[in-house]
């Protein structure tokens, strides 16, 4: 929890409830079904929870905005930014049942009501989103193929509408076959922790 507060000092009672909450839930789990890799289990906050709100560091929803976060897993990045911007609607999809059922029995343990979780493929998704988020669940053009079309095209925060992608390493060559505009955050720009120094935020979307 220590590394939450260290990059968010503005945090509520509820929101430093259910984060740590969050913790307790993912280790219980874990010990079931392997949602989150053995080895970084016992860095979640850092490299799970703080990666998923690095999001948040560099833009800021407005209430009602709506997201959709596509191969979620056990709910990630959409639970812990759900908590920090508890105004905005996250709709949660995975390929995979059982990761959706983990998702809907932490929403319902942390009473997030912001929340809606689906077993679906985001290639089945026809209801529009003003932005997609996710944490590299393939390669960035095969992403966007799938899911750019459900991209609602006004403005619902300081950033323009589009997909907000959480992924590391040298992925230049993708970039180059993605047709849409983009921009590149550094996520070491904003974290010291030595796991965020390859690690990226990839704004893509239309003008």
């Amino acid at each position: 929890m220590e590394i939450l507060l260290k990059y968010f000092t503005d945090l509520t009672d509820l929101q430093l409830e259910r984060f740590h909450k969050l913790g307790i839930l993912y280790h219980d789990w874990n010990e079931k079904i392997n949602v989150i890799s053995r080895k970084d289990i016992q860095h979640l906050y850092e490299r799970h929870i703080l990666h998923s709100l690095a999001i948040g560091k560099f833009i800021n929803f407005t209430s009602g905005t709506s997201i959709l976060d596509v191969g979620t897993g056990g709910g990630l990045p959409g639970i812990p930014l759900a908590i920090l911007f508890p105004h905005v609607n996250f709709h949660l999809i995975d390929s995979i049942g059982k990761k959706i059922k983990i998702v809907n029995n932490i929403c319902e343990e942390l009473d997030l009501l912001n929340i809606s979780a689906e077993h679906r493929r985001v290639q089945d998704i026809d209801k529009k989103f003003d932005f997609i988020v996710s944490r590299a669940v393939t390669n960035l053009p095969d992403f966007v193929k799938m899911s750019g079309k459900i991209l609602k095209k006004n403005k619902a925060g300081d950033k323009k509408n589009g997909i907000l992608y959480l992924k590391g390493g040298d992925f230049v060559g993708e970039l180059k076959k993605v047709k849409l505009n983009y921009k590149v955050y550094e996520l070491s720009d904003i974290f010291e922790e030595s796991f965020f120094e390859t690690k990226k935020l990839v704004h893509i979307y239309i003008k």
